[in-house]
C-alpha cells in the first residue's frame, strides 16, 4: 500500500520552531536558522516515522481578505511577525525543496485552506493523508482517511476521528459549528456573546449544527437557556459570517506526484546554510529523527 501524503502547515511549524529554539541557533551568515532548522528536523521525524509518498509544505496569506470583510477583528490583534523569523520565511521554500518536499502557496487564502482542498484531492483519488499542524481548527478536516499530527508537549500526537470527538465534544464536520458558537480567541472570532465552549458543545450537541441552533433559538417554545437564546438570536447575521469564516475554502489544486527523500542534496543545502550537524545526520551520521518535538541544538544545527 502507498503511503500517504503529509500536508504540512508551515507556518503553524515555522512559528512553533522559532519560539521554542534559542535564536543563537545561528547559520553561515551569523543569523538565526532555529525555525528552520526545528521545522526540517520535526518533518524528517514525520517522513522517517510514517513513510509517506510525499510532503508538501503549505503556506498563504496571514488573514484571507474575505475573512477580514466579513469582520474586521479578524487576526487584527496578532504581533507583527519578528524580522529574525520573516528573513528565515522567505529562505523556507528554497530550503525545504532541497529536501524534495514541495512548497504550495494558496494565495490570497491561507495554509489552512490550501490543507483542506489538498486533503479533499487525497481522499477522492483514494489516497490517505496526515495533516501536520497544531491548529484545532483543522480538526476539521480528520476523517477515515485523514488524520492529524498534532504537536504536543514531549512528542506529536496522532488525532482520529475518536479523538476529535473526545477533545472538542462535537464531530469534525461540526467544528466550523463549533468555532462560531464558542469563538476562536488566537483567531479573534468572539463567537455567541455567553455561550462559551461548554454551552456551543451542548448547543450542538441537542440541535447538532448551527442552522440547528439558530432556529431552536427561534421557537417560541424553546428550552434553550434564555440569555443563550437571546445572544443567538441578536447575533444571527454575525454567527452566519463565523461559520462561513472557520469553514475551510477550496483552492484549486492538483493532486501531489510521488516524491522521494533526497538526502543528499538536502545535507548539501544544510552545509551550505551552515547546519553542520544536520548535515551530518542527513548523510547518516546521526540517526536521531524522531517524532519528539523541536529538536534543539546549537549553533549551526
Amino acid at each position: 500500500m502507498a503511503g500517504p501524503l503529509i500536508v504540512v502547515d508551515a507556518p503553524s511549524l515555522m512559528y512553533r520552531s522559532f519560539f521554542a529554539l534559542p535564536k543563537s541557533i545561528r547559520g553561515a551568515d551569523g543569523k538565526p536558522v532555529n525555525a528552520l532548522l526545528g521545522t526540517a528536523n520535526a518533518l524528517l521525524a514525520a517522513w522517517r516515522e510514517r513513510k509517506p509518498r510525499a510532503l508538501v509544505c503549505c503556506w498563504g496569506a496571514e488573514a484571507a481578505k474575505y475573512r477580514v470583510k466579513l469582520y474586521p477583528r479578524y487576526h487584527a490583534d496578532r504581533p507583527p511577525m519578528p524580522p529574525a523569523l520573516a528573513r528565515q520565511w522567505k529562505q523556507a521554500p528554497d530550503f525545504f525543496e532541497a529536501f524534495g518536499w514541495a512548497s504550495l502557496d494558496a494565495g490570497q487564502l491561507e495554509a489552512d485552506d490550501l490543507i483542506g482542498s489538498l486533503v479533499a484531492s487525497e481522499e477522492r483519488a483514494g489516497g490517505r493523508t496526515l495533516m501536520f499542524s497544531g491548529d484545532r481548527d483543522m480538526f476539521q478536516c480528520v476523517s477515515g482517511k485523514t488524520r492529524q499530527l498534532y504537536p504536543a508537549r514531549g512528542g506529536v500526537e496522532l488525532i482520529g476521528v475518536k479523538d476529535v470527538r473526545e477533545r472538542a465534544g462535537v464531530a469534525p464536520a461540526r467544528i466550523p459549528d463549533l468555532i462560531a458558537l464558542r469563538g476562536d480567541p488566537s483567531d479573534g472570532i468572539p463567537g455567541a456573546r455567553g455561550v462559551g465552549e461548554k454551552g456551543a458543545v451542548e448547543l450542538l450537541s441537542r440541535y447538532k449544527s448551527l442552522d440547528g441552533v439558530i432556529a431552536a433559538a427561534g421557537r417560541p417554545d424553546s428550552e434553550m437557556p434564555p440569555a443563550a437564546r437571546e445572544a443567538i438570536l441578536e447575533q444571527e447575521a454575525q454567527l452566519r459570517d463565523f461559520l462561513e469564516m472557520a469553514t475551510l475554502q477550496p483552492v484549486k489544486v492538483r493532486r501531489p506526484r510521488d516524491r522521494k527523500l533526497n538526502e543528499a542534496r538536502a545535507a548539501r543545502k544544510a552545509e551550505e546554510m551552515g547546519m553542520a550537524r544536520l548535515a551530518d545526520r542527513l548523510r547518516g551520521g546521526e540517526d536521531a529523527f524522531r517524532l519528539s518535538g523541536p529538536a534543539t541544538g546549537r549553533r549551526g544545527g
